[in-house]
């Protein structure tokens, strides 16, 4: 899984938008140890799983979720403060019944949709689960008792949610701009593409979201699904993490990681996790560092339609960290060389840093903001400073001219050859 092939899981080579699930929680496990559930993502069998308990409880308070069967598939969500519970028939009217001019895309969980509450006339994205999907139950759970507990400003708002029957739904903020995957590998036609000061904005952003379910949240939450469909940009390119149905509380106390399914995404997910199923804060930071590696590059984490040596950016990445000299050939052609160098050797170095096998030689989150927050402070004006790649070819061309010429030339450029006359 993730950038390093491992023994047992099965090749995946559609798109990396899917989630990687055993199967849904509320259906019987399958026998083999190793299943296929989605497009492209892949989950190891979890041993000793009792499937009437939550995968992953936010705060350790089991009156706050139980699943005993009944009319609404045994989802029961109370005492949660910050998230409104509507009814169906709202969400109907929101969308005017799921109209299909109003649908923005679809995920794992299923299809969302643009809707406005009669109430309130607030815009809001609806994100509805498709029953024969890959999530379940636990998913929908985790997904409200993390988003209900968290408060951060890049952390995108949950504003509520629907138990009814067999209806499954989630209403979130409204985010105009979409996600930094549409922005990187699908960008729309009327749309520049990010700039160098955007993309530092944007993955500084990210990093300070995830500091918060590392650092600030009580009890701290390992992310695990992070990537660049997960990113979601408001006004001003403000980016907000997402889907949180994969998130699960990290270690406690002494522990050192938490033992759980394999689940992620193929290309983002750490080989380490991959290998041996043992989940920990740095497996979040693998993930940060392929995304911003996307950010730097413009590539996609896994591209089958590029050659084999370069169809995985990770692997295709490394050999260049190793030589300061190649770095220019890693930043995105888009950009048409506006960058400063000094911060694109640091970004790619923070990058670099990220992905590194062994999980203990990666960086701490804090440490991750810290200098990303730095960059994205140091803005770079390309009207003051001509693009890297015509630099090189007007000073090329300068030099040409002095050879061909043979005659001194000042520094302001005035030929001396009769000076001394």
């Amino acid at each position: 899984m993730g950038c390093f092939p491992c023994s047992g899981y099965p090749s995946i080579k559609k798109r990396e938008r899917r989630r990687i699930q055993s199967n849904r929680d509320d259906q019987p496990k399958p026998k083999p140890d190793t299943v296929k559930a989605s497009e492209n993502k892949v989950v190891k069998k979890e041993e000793g799983v009792d499937a009437n308990q939550s995968s992953s409880r936010m705060d350790g308070d089991c009156s706050s979720v139980s699943i005993d069967g009944g009319e609404t598939d045994g989802i029961k969500i109370n005492r949660v403060n910050k998230a409104r519970a509507f009814k169906f028939d709202e969400l109907v009217a929101a969308t005017e019944n799921f109209k299909a001019a109003y649908f923005l895309g679809e995920g794992g969980f299923g299809k969302v949709y643009k809707g406005r509450l009669a109430d309130t006339g607030q815009v809001v994205a609806i994100k509805q689960l498709n029953p024969n999907g890959c999530q379940g139950n636990r998913e929908f759970i985790v997904e409200v008792l993390t988003l209900s507990m968290a408060d951060h400003p890049n952390l995108v708002k949950l504003i509520g949610y629907c138990v009814e029957g067999h209806q499954r739904v989630l209403v979130y903020e409204y985010m105009r701009l979409g996600s930094l995957e549409d922005h990187l590998h699908d960008p729309w036609p009327d749309k520049k593409c990010l700039d160098w000061n955007t993309r530092m904005k944007i993955a500084a952003g990210a990093a300070r979201g995830l500091e918060y379910l590392h650092d600030k949240m009580k009890p701290p939450v390992i992310y695990r699904d992070l990537k660049g469909s997960n990113i979601l940009l408001g006004e001003g390119y403000h980016p907000k993490l997402s889907d949180f149905g994969l998130a699960k509380v990290g270690p406690l106390g002494d522990k050192t990681h938490v033992s759980t399914r394999v689940m992620g995404t193929y290309g983002y997910c750490a080989p380490d996790y991959a290998m041996t199923g043992q989940l920990t804060f740095k497996s979040d930071i693998y993930s940060f560092g392929v995304v911003l590696l996307e950010i730097i590059t413009g590539r996609k984490a896994i591209d089958n339609t590029k050659s084999a040596a370069e169809q995985n950016l990770v692997a295709w990445a490394r050999p260049l960290f190793k030589d300061r000299k190649k770095f220019h050939q890693m930043a995105d052609p888009v950009l048409e060389g506006h960058y400063p160098v000094r911060g694109l050797y640091q970004a790619l170095a923070i990058s670099a840093m990220c992905v590194q096998e062994q999980p203990n030689m990666r960086p701490l989150i804090a440490d991750i903001v810290t200098a990303l927050n730095y960059l994205a402070s140091q803005k770079y004006d390309p009207e003051a400073q001509p693009p890297q790649g015509l630099r090189k070819k007007s000073s090329s061309k300068k030099s040409k001219s002095i050879d061909e010429k043979k005659t001194p030339v000042n520094v302001d450029g005035h030929d001396r050859t009769n000076s001394e006359d």
